[in-house]
């Protein structure tokens, strides 16, 4: 008869076969009611899974991560009960849990208007009132494929027909909706109340844009109405931070469909990136890099060789010349590797530590793609550090430490690290990712450094340190990486000379603070609303005159300004004061100087913020001090 061991240690003794409710309810009735689901062994399982054997056994509430993706995930279906009751024409496709909350795709003769989105919410909310239970049942895959297709369900009966023959298939009924489904759910409708849909788009059928099109309804989801209530004003904040918008507002970029996942940098938004650069361009230096430059088209042998061809194939871009396969890069690495194997290395050389702001291309879906944070273009600051097994440690800690210092710089003071393990599908052997995980584990301790480990998230040649920034209104966003790397120097013959005159292989770490440019100044914009600090700002400060008589003192100062190497433009438009102020305002520049006859006979300038404050007239040597203030990373 099964022991149930507990998270806490403590063993409960059962005399048959008990499900995860039942070891609930033994343990307490206040945890019974919050049960959503559990863990048996580390398998997160519904609450009627039965236990046979002896196992260790965690109670999953909505407290827990897990009970957060269980609600989620049973809101999904949630949906699609709703849908189907409404529309009963209607198809369902696919329903995932997605960050902080869900979606379901569904194929129906017309689109959705949002007066339909509103009355599916509303229909949600009385199933949920009826406390539904939810009940698991099993079914052969030959089987399911003809119960949906008798349902009118073409779509799921695809989906079954592109699992393995002979697993058998999970199926979860509430109410007349039943749904193929791994789980695990809730036990009832009852369970979820919390939620809101929040908006409508279009999805391609499995992400191809040669399928039909669906329409693809997103919602939240969350423990209690408190918590709802709280990310809901976070989706306002967020979309007045919507770099796109702002973008837009700023005149800093812009995107059109001649070059999907392209961007066209406009001056301004180009200001940001060279500082952005320039700044990372001194960190290299600062910290040992020689920066280098490498081909952005390579013929496709080396990708076969370095296993992006077997790995990473189907988001890589494709060209041919003079019957040659050649490969935009996905990525920096191999072109790297090339370069250090271009000479002898003896180990004296290394660490050899390599920069590059590399152009790369992936072929993203259309419908990931998102403004300048998910492109199909897009630059890194990427660099790859070739060393001995021993000096891993000292320059993932040094990395740690230069991370840790730019991330400030920029304005983020709240930085988590995580640790992403291997994946299923994966180059090398267990030994070489037991070292590797091992080592970076122990650089992150010699930095006093908590993390969480991310099991199965590692890319496929290596696990990687990730720093996740938390933004302005608590998002967070993952941006450096670091990685260390046993197999790709292997593959690509990278060899140094040891000490005792033998043939070694490097290690190769891959690093990037910023990850992609466009991505991480997409992150700035919606992080500073725009308002970036003087140092990031495209336009430092702009100066006005009030009447033509002020316009040679204006250009003066500008000229002055522009000179100690600030970016400063003049506004001298026969507009009145205030609807200049106003617009420049608007436009978030930092300063805002206003030059009329009495500044321009005391040759000053009386001086504004952004934020509306009044600082008063000053001399122009007095502001050139004042600005000297601001805060600024070394450099600026």
């Amino acid at each position: 008869m099964p022991v149930i061991t507990l998270p806490d240690g403590s063993d409960r003794h059962f005399d048959s076969p008990v499900s995860v409710g039942e070891v609930a309810a033994n343990i307490g009735a206040g945890l019974a009611k919050a049960a959503l689901a559990g863990r048996v062994d580390g398998l997160l399982v519904d609450l009627s899974h039965v236990i046979e054997a002896d196992a260790k056994v965690a109670i999953v509430t909505a407290k827990d991560e897990d009970g957060l993706e269980v609600i989620r995930h049973s809101t999904a279906h949630l949906l699609g009960q709703a849908v189907k009751a409404l529309f009963p024409d209607a198809q369902v496709t696919i329903g995932p849990v997605v960050d902080n909350g869900f979606y379901y795709d569904f194929a129906y003769s017309r689109s959705f208007t949002p007066e339909d989105v509103e009355a599916i919410e509303a229909k949600m909310h009385e199933l949920a009132s009826q406390d539904l239970p939810v009940t698991r049942s099993e079914m052969s895959r030959a089987e399911a494929i003809t119960f949906f297709r008798k349902m009118g369900e073409e779509y799921k009966a695809l989906i079954i027909e592109s699992i393995p023959t002979g697993e058998v298939l999970s199926l979860y009924s509430q109410g007349e909706f039943i749904d193929l489904c791994r789980g695990p759910h809730v036990p009832s409708t009852g369970k979820l109340g919390a939620f809101k849909l929040t908006k409508l788009a279009g999805a391609y059928w499995r992400g191809d844009a040669n399928n039909e099109m669906l329409q693809r309804i997103y919602g939240t989801a969350w423990a209690d109405k408190k918590a709802l209530k709280a990310y809901l004003r976070q989706l306002e904040e967020a979309e007045k931070r919507d770099h796109r918008r702002i973008g837009k507002q700023l005149d800093l970029f812009h995107l059109q469909e001649e070059a999907p996942g392209m961007v066209f940098w406009h001056a301004k938004g180009w200001s940001i990136w060279n500082t952005v650069e320039q700044y990372m361009r001194r960190v290299y230096v600062a910290c040992g890099y020689q920066e280098v430059r490498s081909p952005q088209v390579v013929d496709v042998s080396l990708w076969k060789r370095s296993g992006h061809w077997e790995n990473y194939k189907e988001h890589m871009f494709f060209t041919e010349s003079e019957k040659r396969e050649y490969a935009l890069k996905p990525m920096n690495c191999p072109c790297h590797v090339q370069i250090f194997n271009h000479a002898l290395r003896s180990y004296r050389d290394l660490p050899m530590r390599y920069g590059e702001f590399g152009a790369c291309h992936r072929n993203e879906t259309s419908g990931a793609l998102h403004g300048i944070m998910r492109v199909r273009g897009f630059t890194q600051d990427d660099g790859h550090i070739f060393c001995t097994e021993a000096q891993i440690e000292e320059e993932v800690a040094a990395f740690h430490e230069q991370a840790m210092k730019v991330y400030a710089d920029f304005g983020f003071s709240d930085v988590s690290v995580k640790i992403a393990l291997r994946p299923d599908l994966r180059l090398g052997s267990d030994e070489d990712w037991d070292k590797a995980e091992g080592t970076l584990r122990n650089a992150l301790r010699r930095c006093g450094v908590e993390w969480v480990e991310l099991p199965g998230e590692g890319a496929f040649y290596s696990p990687k340190v990730e720093y996740h920034l938390k933004d302005a209104i608590g998002r967070e966003w993952q941006v450096g990486t670091i990685q260390a790397d046993y197999h790709m120097p292997l593959k690509l013959d990278a060899e140094y000379i040891d000490e005792h005159s033998q043939r070694r292989t490097p290690v190769m770490l891959h690093r990037a603070i910023l990850g992609s440019l466009e991505r991480f100044i997409g992150i700035l914009i919606e992080h500073h609303e725009g308002r970036f600090p003087l140092w990031l700002a495209p336009v430092q400060a702009v100066v006005m005159n009030i009447t033509d008589r002020q316009a040679e003192f204006a250009r003066e100062v500008t000229e002055t300004l522009a000179e100690q190497g600030y970016r400063v433009i003049d506004d001298l438009r026969n507009e009145k004061i205030g609807f200049k102020i106003r617009e420049h305002t608007l436009k978030r520049v930092p300063f805002l100087l206003v030059v009329g006859d009495r500044e321009a006979d005391e040759r000053t300038v009386s001086v504004r913020t952004r934020e509306g404050e009044d600082l008063g007239s000053m001399t122009l040597d007095a502001f050139l001090r004042r600005l000297a203030e601001e805060p600024a990373p070394n450099g600026h």
